[in-house]
């Protein structure tokens, strides 16, 4: 007995980006964990209920490694979703997924069923044939302005492009941009700049205390910050693989 449909509708698939953070073991492991375990120490919660994507590309590392290193990131609360760059060879079972891309999809349009034939044409039914809507592409904001302080615990994470906070931002809040970061109050936070590989991206401060600062993945502690700039109007930039930091007039 042939089944009836009785409600026609699609299901909507849809696709949907969200920011992961991006980290790049290195060889030994021991060594890079330490590293790891040290900014975890000097910036509590940083690694807490992120999704974080392994970067593999050119480390000559067996399944073996690499199913140790993924229980080593475990013990430490370090979530892994997905892996980038690794051989197919390497991923086992019950290991994050293989990753590619990383870029903003859009809707997921499943692909139409064949032409039914001349016979089942006739057949069926004639059916008006609706007009398709037309899409029109948005255009993305290339910056944001958040006009109240950003209070402990909050999250302002913008990939597109600059954020610019006219208030403070407190201990315990994180501003993430993929451009610069202008934040007209005081920094306590942490600021992330240039988080989708901008190396020329800047971080803007009032009064600079912040907890950590970070550009195109490379980040600063307070105790490696020159105490001269604290409490100082500060602009923070990238130079190499150095982050530099001067005053403001």
């Amino acid at each position: 007995m042939a089944k009836t449909l009785t409600d026609t509708r699609p299901i909507r698939l849809k696709g949907r980006s969200f920011l992961a953070l991006v980290l790049s073991p290195e060889l030994p492991f021991t060594n890079w964990l330490e590293r790891l375990d040290d900014l975890a120490a000097r910036s509590t919660g940083f690694f807490l209920g992120r999704p974080i994507v392994l970067d593999l590309e050119g480390l000559d590392i067996t399944q073996a490694d690499l199913k140790e290193l993924l229980g080593e990131l475990g013990e430490r609360g370090v979530r892994v979703m997905g892996l980038e760059g690794a051989r197919g060879s390497l991923i086992g079972a019950n290991m994050p997924p293989l990753m590619k891309g990383g870029r903003p999809a859009g809707d997921i349009e499943p692909e139409p069923n064949p032409a039914p034939t001349a016979e089942a044409a006739a057949a069926a039914p004639a059916q008006e044939k609706k007009p398709e809507p037309r899409v029109e592409p948005q255009r993305q904001a290339s910056s944001i302005v958040i006009t109240e302080p950003v209070r402990s615990g909050q999250s302002i994470i913008f990939p597109e492009g600059d954020v610019t906070i006219l208030g403070s931002v407190a201990s315990g809040a994180e501003i993430v941009a993929g451009g610069s970061i202008h934040i007209y109050g005081t920094l306590r936070g942490r600021a992330l700049a240039g988080s989708v590989g901008n190396a020329s991206a800047r971080i803007f401060c009032r009064k600079l205390e912040a907890e950590l600062l970070a550009i195109d993945g490379l980040y600063k502690m307070p105790d490696d910050m020159d105490p001269n700039h604290r409490g100082q109007p500060v602009v923070v930039w990238l130079e190499g693989d150095t982050i530099k930091a001067e005053k403001l007039a």
